[in-house]
């Protein structure tokens, strides 16, 4: 039996049944997404002063990474376009170029991003310990500029043994630039170009740390949504890849020869999707990189 409107459109609605599925899909993803940022900035406006990071993630990678998917979602619209005017070769040419981009945002996040994030340290100070490390977070000159203060002196571990063994009582910190010169006006806001790690050492009582760890998702309420969404999103491009791939493939080849039309539906439809992840990335960008 043949399912009618899979290539033509419905003379009531002007659609062919995947065109209607994805638009119910994606709203569905509007409410997925919409909870999730939601939630990060009710969780964010609650947070006591000082108590969620910011300016800890890479903004020129997370630059490149929204002008690749940018740069994607042209080339899957010519890819589109390229099927209706029945040019197999451009078709392949903008749909490998898509599907190259989405290759390299998902490497630039895995094997950049994230790595760096299970690299890096970070101990929060508790209150009444806050004055003996004043050296490391200038909360006095925060003070007197009226911005929030500090409670976290973050860097690359060196003992990293500390972590776990209990007999340990230090933990020896290379610190970051904004801890080890903590007073220098330029460090009161974050920085678009990552600063170089420095070579000065802090040692840091266990006794005087409310809790310590990589930046993991069970380090902050920040970083847990960041890997959340982040990761969430991640998915969502490895999906739209492979879809991609598979109609990139020789069976894209085989239904063009058969039913271009019906290819370049199924390209429009799977094209609507990608857009829809791209603009996800446009509010986490600015959310959790930039503000």
């Amino acid at each position: 039996m043949e399912i009618p409107y899979t290539v033509t459109a419905r003379p009531d609605t002007g659609l062919w049944n995947a065109k209607v599925g994805i638009w119910l899909f994606l709203a569905s993803e509007v409410m997925l997404f919409g909870g999730l940022f939601s939630s990060y900035v009710f969780l964010r406006l609650d947070a006591p002063p000082g108590a969620w990071p910011h300016g800890l993630l890479n903004v020129p990678v997370g630059t490149g990474n929204t002008a690749i998917l940018i740069l994607s979602s042209v080339t899957v619209v010519m890819a589109w376009a390229s099927l209706k005017m029945r040019q197999l070769t451009r078709y392949k040419v903008y749909m490998g170029i898509t599907i190259l981009c989405g290759i390299i945002f998902l490497a630039v996040k895995l094997a950049y991003e994230w790595p760096q994030k299970f690299d890096h340290f970070g101990a929060f100070i508790k209150q009444e310990a806050l004055e003996k490390y004043e050296p490391y977070l200038g909360n006095h000159h925060l003070a007197e500029r009226g911005l929030p203060p500090r409670t976290e002196i973050s860097g690359h571990l060196h003992n990293h043994e500390a972590l776990h063994d209990e007999t340990v009582k230090e933990y020896e910190v290379a610190l970051d630039p904004v801890n080890a010169d903590p007073t220098n006006p330029l460090m009161d806001r974050p920085h678009f170009l990552p600063l170089a790690h420095t070579d000065k050492i802090a040692t840091i009582d266990k006794a005087d740390v409310e809790y310590a760890n990589m930046f993991l998702p069970k380090h902050s309420t920040y970083f847990a949504t960041y890997f959340t969404i982040t990761g969430l999103h991640g998915m969502h491009v490895l999906g739209g890849v492979l879809v991609f791939t598979y109609l990139w493939l020789p069976v894209g080849t085989k239904l063009y020869k058969r039913n271009p039309e019906h290819l370049a539906n199924r390209v429009e439809v799977a094209g609507l999707f990608w857009h829809f992840v791209d603009l996800v990335w446009i509010f986490v960008f600015p959310l959790f990189y930039l503000l």
